[in-house]
C-alpha cells in the first residue's frame, strides 16, 4: 500500500505556503539559510522540483530528467512565487493520482512510482521552506509531524527513529544535530533500496562513498561505533570508478541498515559491474559488534536476489581468506559454492 500520495502534497503546499505568507514582505534576495540560492531562487527550485517529479511520472521518464526548467517571470514578487507553488504542487499532485500503480520513473536516487515522488515533493517542500523562514529570522517552524513521519518512512530508512521526527528530517537533509548524531557531511534519501525481514540496503552513490571514505558518517548512524575500515575502502572503490568513468549505478557499494532502528551494521556490495562474462565479485564487512546476528548472510542473500534480476549477470564471485571460518559460513549459507583456492584465498561462485 502506498505510503504517500497527492493529499499529502496538497497538505505539504498548504502548511509552507501559510507559513511563507508570514514574511512576503520580507527582501527574498538574500540567500536562503545554508545555500547558495536566494530565497527567491529557493522558491522557484522548489516550484522546479514539483514540476520536474510530475513529468517523470506523466512521460514515464527510464532515464534522465526531461529538458525543461521553471523559471519565475521577472519582478515577480514573493507573493507571486507562492501562487507558483501552489499552482505547481497542484501538477504533481495531479500527476501522483493519475499515475497507475505499477509505473516506475527514473530518478538519480532510486526508481519510484507515485509514492515516491509525492514523498520527494513534500520534502523538497519542507526543508527548503525551512531554509527560506530561517534566513528571515523565523527558527520555531514545525510542519504535521505526520508528514514527516511518513516521508521517513518511505524515503529514508536509515535514520533512527527515537525522536521529534521534523528534527529527524533536519538532520537527514544536513540541517542539525539529532541525539548526539552530528550534522551529516553529505546526505541522500533512498527511493528504491533492497530489503529484506531485517535490512535495507542503501546504496552510496558517489558523493556518499566520498564522505565514507574520507573519514565521514556516509550519511548514516552507525552502531557499534563503525564503520570498519572494509567498509570505507569500498567508498573508495566507488569514488575512484566514478572518477574514471566506469562507475554504474546499482553495482557499487551498500550500507547495511538494520530496519527497526536505522542504524547502519556494515557494509556489502560489488567490486564492480559485470565483466564480459557476465560474472561480478561481491565483498562484505560488519561492524565488529554486530557480528554473529546473521546480518552479513541476511544481506548477501538480498544483494544476490536484486543482482540476479539484473539481465547483463550471470554469476556472482566471492574471496574468503583462508582462515576466516565465520565468512566462509556467510557465502555458504547464501548459497555459494567452492570453486578453488589461490594465495588470495578461497574462491567461490554463486550462478543464475
Amino acid at each position: 500500500m502506498p505510503i504517500m500520495g497527492p493529499q499529502d502534497i496538497d497538505e505539504a503546499v498548504a502548511a509552507i505556503t501559510s507559513a511563507l505568507r508570514g514574511v512576503t514582505d520580507r527582501d527574498w534576495s538574500v540567500p536562503a539559510n545554508g545555500l547558495e540560492w536566494s530565497c527567491h531562487d529557493t522558491a522557484v527550485h522548489i516550484a522546479d522540483d514539483f514540476t520536474g517529479y510530475a513529468t517523470q511520472l506523466t512521460g514515464r521518464a527510464t532515464h534522465g530528467y526531461a529538458p525543461f526548467e521553471v523559471v519565475a517571470a521577472p519582478g515577480t514578487t514573493p507573493d507571486g512565487l507562492l501562487r507558483v507553488l501552489e499552482a505547481t504542487g497542484g501538477l504533481l499532485a495531479a500527476a501522483v493520482f493519475r499515475t497507475p500503480p505499477d509505473v516506475r520513473a527514473w530518478h538519480p536516487y532510486g526508481v519510484a512510482g507515485g509514492d515516491g515522488f509525492a514523498a520527494m515533493g513534500v520534502v523538497e517542500a519542507l526543508v527548503h521552506t525551512h531554509d527560506i523562514l530561517t534566513a528571515h529570522g523565523v527558527h520555531d517552524w514545525q510542519p504535521p509531524a505526520h508528514l514527516c513521519a511518513r516521508v521517513l518512512e518511505r524515503l529514508f530508512p536509515h535514520v533512527p527513529r527515537d525522536g521529534d521526527p521534523w528534527r529527524a528530517l533536519l538532520w537527514a537533509t544536513g540541517r542539525g544535530e539529532l541525539g548526539g548524531l552530528p550534522r551529516l557531511g553529505a546526505w541522500q534519501w533512498f527511493a528504491d533500496p533492497i530489503r529484506s525481514e531485517r535490512l535495507v540496503l542503501c546504496e552510496l552513490g558517489p558523493r556518499l562513498a566520498a564522505d565514507l571514505h574520507e573519514g565521514g558518517s556516509g550519511g548514516f548512524a552507525w552502531a557499534g561505533g563503525g564503520p570498519e575500515e572494509g567498509t570505507r575502502f569500498s567508498g573508495g572503490m566507488v569514488v575512484r570508478a566514478h572518477e574514471a568513468g566506469t562507475y554504474r549505478p546499482g553495482w557499487g557499494a551498500y550500507a547495511i541498515v538494520r530496519a527497526s532502528d536505522g542504524r547502519a551494521v556494515g557494509g556489502i556490495g560489488f567490486h564492480a559491474a559485470p565483466g564480459a562474462d557476465g560474472e561480478a565479485e561481491v565483498g562484505y564487512d560488519i561492524v565488529t559488534a554486530e557480528r554473529g546476528k546473521g546480518y552479513a548472510t541476511e544481506a548477501l542473500r538480498a544483494l544476490a536476489g536484486w543482482a540476479f534480476t539484473r539481465p547483463e549477470l550471470t554469476a556472482l564471485r566471492a574471496t574468503v581468506e583462508q582462515d576466516n571460518a565465520p565468512s566462509h559460513a556467510v557465502v555458504e549459507r547464501a548459497g555459494f559454492t567452492r570453486t578453488g583456492a589461490s594465495d588470495d584465498g578461497v574462491r567461490y561462485r554463486l550462478s543464475r
